[in-house]
C-alpha cells in the first residue's frame, strides 16, 4: 500500500534534481528518449535528454512521433521499448559455469545495475506487478527488480489504441511505484504534481529542495489533467468471462480469418511488456574450460516454439494466433490468477497489418459458438 504523503509541486528544475538525487544514490537512471524515431527507454542524466515537445500519433499498424509546440516533457504516450527489457533482458545468461579439477563447479553471475525508471506509465507499473508473479523466484529477474526505483507518470492523454481502462491499469498510477508524478500544461503554467508511493519515495522527496507543498486547487487540477484522458480513451476491451468465451471457441472460424491477414512475425509479443516465452542455448568456450546457460526471448508465434518429437504442436498461424490470444487473456488467469494484458495498446500498434486485440475479441463475441457446440472443442491445427 502507498505511504501517506503530502503532494509537491515543482517544475523542470526539480525533476532535474530528482535525476541527480537518483544517480547520487547509486541509480542507473533510465528515462525516455527519441531514438530512430521512436520514445525509447535508455540511459538519461537530465531532462535535456528527454523528448521534450514530442507527442506521437498511433492508430492499427502505425506509430509517428509529432511537434507538440510546447515544453512537455512526457507528451508522449508509450513507444515500442518496455521496461521488461531491463528486468528479463532480451539475452541474459542465467547459469555459468567453469571446469576445475572436481569437474563443473558454477561460478557467479555479474550484478546488475541498480535501476531507477523515470517515466514508467500506470499500465507498465500494472505489467511489471505482473511479471513480478511470473518470475517469483526467478535469480536473474529478481537480482534486477529488488532495487529497482519506479518513477511513474500519469496519463495526461491517451492514444488512439489505449485500452487500459477497461483493465483498470490507468490512466493514474494506484500503486506500485516510489514517486509519481503528474505534468500539468496550463494558462502559461507548466509544472509537475509529485507524490510519494513508498517509504523510499517519502525519503527522496524530503531530500527534494526544489518544491513546496500542493495547494488544494493544484492537487485538484492534476486530477482533472487525468481525468480527461480517461474520459477520452474509446477503446473497450470486454473483459466478461473472457476465460469462458475463448476456452468455448477453438474451433471459431474467426481464428483462420485473423490468420489470413497475421505475418507471424512476433512483433506483438516482442513490444509487449508482458510477454515472457523464451528459450534456452548452451555455449561452451573453445576450450572447454567455461559453458553459460543463455535465456533468449522467444514468441509463440515462432514455427518452433511448439516444436517436440514429429514436428511442431501448433503448425499453422490460425493455431498459434489462437494460443498467444488465448493464453494471454485466458489461461493466464489459471496460471497467474489475472489476465496477462495490461492495455497499453502496443501490439495494435506494431502489428505491420493493424491486427487489433480487442476487435478480435469482439468477433468471437459476435460469433459465439459456445451454444451451438456440444462438449469441449479439442481440435488441434
Amino acid at each position: 500500500m502507498n505511504a501517506p504523503s503530502t503532494p509537491l509541486i515543482t517544475d523542470r528544475a526539480g525533476i532535474d534534481a530528482l535525476i541527480g538525487l537518483l544517480s547520487d544514490d547509486g541509480y542507473a537512471v533510465i528515462g525516455p528518449t527519441v531514438r530512430e524515431g521512436v520514445i525509447a527507454y535508455d540511459a538519461v542524466s537530465s531532462t535535456a535528454d528527454f523528448p521534450i515537445g514530442v507527442g506521437d500519433e498511433q492508430a492499427p499498424g502505425r506509430y509517428r512521433l509529432v511537434d507538440r509546440d510546447d515544453g512537455a516533457l512526457f507528451g508522449y504516450v508509450v513507444g515500442p521499448d518496455a521496461w521488461k527489457r531491463f528486468l528479463h533482458p532480451p539475452v541474459a545468461v542465467v547459469w555459468r559455469g567453469e571446469r576445475t579439477d572436481d569437474g563443473v563447479e558454477s561460478r557467479p553471475l555479474e550484478e546488475p545495475p541498480r535501476y531507477a525508471f523515470f517515466g514508467a506509465r500506470p499500465c507498465e507499473l500494472a505489467a511489471i506487478g505482473i511479471q513480478d508473479d511470473i518470475f517469483s523466484g526467478d535469480g536473474v529477474y529478481g537480482s534486477r527488480r529488488s532495487e529497482a526505483f519506479l518513477v511513474a507518470v500519469n496519463c495526461a492523454r491517451p492514444a488512439a489504441n489505449c485500452f487500459c481502462t477497461s483493465l483498470d491499469t490507468g490512466p493514474r498510477a494506484t500503486d506500485g511505484y516510489d514517486v509519481a508524478l503528474t505534468e500539468v500544461l496550463a494558462g502559461g503554467r507548466h509544472h509537475f504534481l509529485v507524490e510519494a508511493g513508498s517509504a523510499e519515495g517519502e525519503a527522496l522527496l524530503s531530500r527534494l529542495e526544489m518544491a513546496r507543498p500542493a495547494q488544494e486547487a493544484e492537487v485538484g487540477e492534476a486530477r482533472g489533467v487525468v481525468t480527461a484522458a480517461a474520459a477520452a480513451i474509446s477503446k473497450r476491451l470486454d473483459t466478461e468471462d473472457l476465460k469462458g468465451l475463448l476456452f468455448g471457441n477453438a474451433l471459431n472460424p474467426q481464428w483462420e480469418a485473423v490468420a489470413g491477414r497475421c505475418l507471424s512475425c512476433t512483433n506483438c509479443t516482442m513490444v509487449c511488456p508482458t510477454c515472457f516465452c523464451s528459450t534456452m542455448q548452451d555455449e561452451q568456450a573453445l576450450d572447454g574450460a567455461t559453458v553459460e546457460r543463455i535465456r533468449l526471448w522467444d514468441s509463440c508465434f515462432s514455427l518452433d516454439f511448439s516444436y517436440i518429437h514429429g514436428g511442431p504442436v501448433r503448425s499453422s498461424p490460425a493455431a498459434r494466433y489462437r494460443q498467444w490470444m488465448t493464453h494471454k487473456l485466458a489461461s493466464w488467469q489459471d496460471q497467474f490468477g489475472e489476465i496477462g494484458c495490461v492495455g497499453c495498446g502496443r501490439c495494435i500498434t506494431w502489428c505491420p497489418v493493424g491486427i487489433d486485440i480487442t476487435a478480435e475479441v469482439a468477433a468471437i463475441r459476435d460469433s459465439d459458438l459456445r451454444e451451438h457446440v456440444v462438449g469441449e472443442p479439442t481440435a488441434r491445427r
